[in-house]
């Protein structure tokens, strides 16, 4: 079952070929993880859609409160028996159908749909998880490059060529052929008791569980942390990386090219953000 703009409704095809979001991309998407029906960093969820919103220059409803749009997510679970579950959580909002590249008008509408999932803590995955440059094409940094949006060819042609080499993952290059990030989430490097990853300036998303994790070693007293341009020189020198994201939290790399990696930094930041979550 999905919630279509307020109404749930059996998983089938509810969009028209003239949405906007599939004509044109013109949708945005928020990925939320549920524990029994708490949305997990749900604030932060909701002013970056409202934010992004702004951006796309979409019109932001006064219904679209941070009340009302949790309490839709949680009708929605409710419907799909998910409310006592771990479940995955998209909501998207797309504008209005009319016009061509330049729409007749700016309301919206929306479309929320949920997927159980296994377990309620962040589990850190210590199987390999092997990584590469993906250098077929470039992200530009923009603004708009920080936004989740439904503009993804980039990150779906580098998870088949990810595939197609049997890597786990790839890691993007911006046109300054800085390293932004992963496919599916934000970029951590360590090295010795320095913890990099780059700033929304060089285009990487902005992500979630990298705010959390940027607020998590605010104060924490073993590291120091940095926004800064990392190169694809560095990755080689590091002593750890890992990869973020809200479903999975903290994923780390297991080897680039011929270097092997350590994963206490991730275990330990593992361990600190689900304490932090009540979720130990």
């Amino acid at each position: 079952m999905i919630n279509f703009n307020g109404t749930i409704l059996e998983n089938k095809a509810v969009l028209s070929m003239d949405n906007r979001g599939y004509a044109y991309g013109d949708a945005l998407f928020e990925t939320v993880k549920s524990v029994r029906g708490n949305l997990l960093f749900w604030e932060d969820h909701y002013f970056r859609l409202m934010a992004s919103m702004r951006i796309m220059r979409m019109e932001i409803p006064m219904t679209f409160t941070m009340e009302y749009l949790e309490n839709q997510v949680l009708k929605t679970l409710e419907a799909n028996a998910l409310s006592d579950q771990t479940a995955r959580v998209k909501l998207t909002v797309h504008r209005a159908e009319g016009g061509l590249y330049l729409p007749e008008n700016h309301d919206v509408g929306y479309v929320i749909s949920v997927k159980p999932l296994a377990t309620d803590a962040y589990r850190m995955d210590t199987d390999p998880y092997v990584i590469d440059l993906f250098k077929d094409h470039y992200l530009s940094p923009s603004l708009l490059s920080t936004l989740k949006t439904n503009n993804k060819a980039l990150n779906v042609i580098g998870s088949i060529y990810a595939r197609e080499n049997g890597l786990a993952n790839c890691l993007l290059l911006n046109t300054n052929k800085n390293v932004v990030e992963a496919l599916n989430g934000n970029l951590f490097l360590v090295k010795d008791q320095v913890i990099k990853t780059p700033p929304l300036a060089e285009g990487c998303l902005n992500g979630i569980m990298r705010k959390q994790l940027l607020r998590l070693l605010k104060n924490h007293p073993a590291y120091e942390v940095q926004e800064a341009t990392i190169s694809a020189f560095e990755l080689q020198k590091a002593d750890e990386i890992f990869i973020t994201n809200v479903i999975a939290g903290i994923q780390p790399v297991t080897k680039y090219r011929k270097k092997q990696f350590s994963m206490e930094v991730s275990k330990n930041l593992t361990q600190h953000l689900n304490e932090s979550l009540g979720l130990t």
